[in-house]
């Protein structure tokens, strides 16, 4: 556990509690979660409800630092956020303060990076910073406002969900909103180097751009797996006219990219007038950064022409990016890409329709349908049978005709005589009077005769 500097504070450190211990006949002492110069924290079980809680143990004497850390009980106790723990309890025993909260499973950020040394990846810690600037904006925006004052990887712990809890309230400063009102903030000292503004370490008054100093630093050191320069000697490097200590993120890790190390150096900024105005303005930074991400290249570059000459963005059509942080979700793609074009279903619903009709027709009425299929069948054997009795006809006219056609005569070579030309009119005549008659009998024009 670090622990933040402070000078002239007095510790009685007495034997940590041990396994088994049981205080105010309720908590019993599991195990041992940390311990520092300053307290140490506990992992028990309320005997009374059956549920797992962390005791925290202050080792100050300093009565003004026991008044603070029981303010730091009272003060928790009022506070409801996803992202910040519940103060239950608050009581001495023996001359030793403790203060029970909710148990938030895990390890703490600096566990894990002496862990797993490196950089984090960069969208799961852009998703943590929205969780944890939604939790400044609850504490910042309060009628009693909050300043926590000591934003370090130590102070987030990581939940098996995914969510990062903002721990350890020991020098959180608080103050009315209420400007007509006198009351002064109550805080004491202390800060911890890497991570606390210029302000803060030299004891100047802390506001709520001291806590977003104090997790753009933070930040600086998931993204890039090194701390930060602490702002004296950052401060000292401007003073002397050299370069300022504090490298962009980008230069140290590529896979952070220049415009998250702009944002990060605007947080880090030395003089508090130049960082974020608040929270808020802060995440509203990665939130547009994160949007980005997924406009087409032509929007991205259209976007950045325009915001060079200082002129507002105008949104292209059919441009509908998905909010990266919505349910503190990790930069998904739009779900309109993945959608399957539904199949057309109206001639089957419509082809079930007419069978349906066709069922209950059958069903209500059987006798008619019945008789009405019988007429049908009567009605096509008769024109079957006029059709046959048709053509049995046609057949008969054409033999008849075939019967009575004279023999052709082929004429000889000699002259002919008036005998003979006689005779060859006749048959002529006749022949012609066949012919007329045969072709006054012809078929049906729907005749099916073979």
């Amino acid at each position: 556990m670090e622990n933040p500097s402070s000078p002239n504070t007095k510790t009685d450190r007495r034997p940590l509690l041990a396994a088994g211990a049981v205080l105010q006949n309720r908590y019993r002492i599991l195990h041992q979660l940390g311990s520092g110069g300053m307290g140490a924290v506990y992992e028990a079980v309320d005997q009374r409800l059956d549920a797992t809680v962390a005791i925290k143990e202050t080792f100050s004497v300093d009565d003004r630092l026991r008044r603070q850390f029981e303010q730091e009980a009272r003060l928790l106790a009022q506070l409801h956020h996803p992202n910040l723990p519940r103060v239950s309890d608050y009581f001495t025993e023996e001359g030793r303060a403790f203060l029970v909260m909710q148990f938030i499973a895990g390890n703490d950020l600096a566990q894990i990076i002496s862990q797993q040394p490196g950089p984090f990846p960069t969208n799961q810690v852009i998703a943590w910073a929205d969780q944890l600037l939604d939790a400044l904006i609850y504490l910042h925006t309060r009628d009693r406002q909050i300043i926590h004052r000591d934003i370090k990887p130590h102070n987030l712990k990581l939940t098996a969900s995914g969510q990062i809890a903002l721990l350890d309230f020991g020098l959180a400063k608080t103050y009315s909103n209420d400007h007509s009102t006198t009351q002064s903030a109550h805080s004491v000292f202390g800060f911890t180097r890497r991570y606390s503004p210029l302000e803060q370490i030299q004891d100047e008054g802390t506001s709520p751009r001291s806590d977003i100093y104090a997790l753009g630093a933070t930040l600086y050191h998931l993204l890039t797996g090194i701390k930060p320069p602490d702002a004296l000697a950052r401060a000292a490097g401007v003073a002397n006219s050299e370069a300022d200590p504090l490298r962009p993120a980008h230069e140290i890790h590529r896979a952070v990219g220049a415009d998250i190390a702009v944002i990060l150096n605007k947080a880090m900024a030395l003089n508090a007038a130049d960082r974020f105005a608040s929270a808020n303005e802060f995440r509203d930074a990665l939130r547009r950064l994160g949007r980005r991400a997924f406009e087409p290249r032509e929007v991205q570059s259209s976007s950045r022409q325009i915001e060079s000459v200082a002129r507002p963005v105008t949104p292209m059509k059919n441009t509908r990016p998905t909010d990266p942080f919505d349910s503190y979700s990790i930069l998904k793609p739009e779900d309109e890409v993945f959608r399957v074009p539904r199949a057309n279903r109206k001639p089957l619903v419509f082809a079930i329709a007419i069978a349906t009709i066709l069922i209950v027709i059958t069903a209500s009425y059987p006798a008619w349908l019945l008789d009405s299929f019988a007429r049908v069948l009567d009605s096509r054997n008769a024109n079957a049978i006029k059709e046959t009795s048709g053509t049995s006809s046609i057949r008969r006219a054409r033999n008849e005709g075939a019967a009575t056609k004279p023999a052709i005569v082929k004429p000889t070579p000699a002259s002919p005589t008036p005998e003979t030309n006689h005779q060859n009119e006749t048959s002529k005549r006749r022949a012609r009077q066949n012919k007329s008659t045969a072709s006054a009998i012809k078929p049906p024009p729907f005749s099916i005769a073979p």
